[in-house]
């Protein structure tokens, strides 16, 4: 049996807005980069998967980390536990019900 690690990000406020911030420097890219590649997968709500959906198509401005943190995650398989989402995208589980069953497996 896998063993499911539990991760949580989020700002003392609970808001941020990451259009004003910008995007993490090289140190905070590596170490995302490297907590991904370290994972099986990612169990995800609907609402974060929209937000993570990012990472699937390429964009000009990206840097190398950007790059390798996109291949990293498009690689894993992901679970979203939604009834609102009708379709998701490559390498993904729409779990619509009984989602416990689907995460124990």
């Amino acid at each position: 049996m896998a063993k499911l690690v539990y991760g949580l990000n989020q700002s003392l406020d609970g808001y941020v807005d990451h259009m004003k911030i910008g995007p993490p420097g090289p140190a905070l890219s590596r170490h995302f980069i490297e907590q991904a590649r370290g994972l099986t997968g990612a169990v995800y709500g609907g609402r974060m998967y929209e937000i993570m959906r990012y990472w699937d198509d390429d964009l000009p401005d990206w840097d190398a980390e950007d790059r390798d943190f996109a291949a990293v995650w498009r690689s894993q398989r992901k679970w979203v536990v939604s009834r609102s989402l009708k379709s998701v995208g490559p390498n993904v589980t729409l779990l619509e019900d009984d989602f416990e069953a689907a995460i124990r497996r």
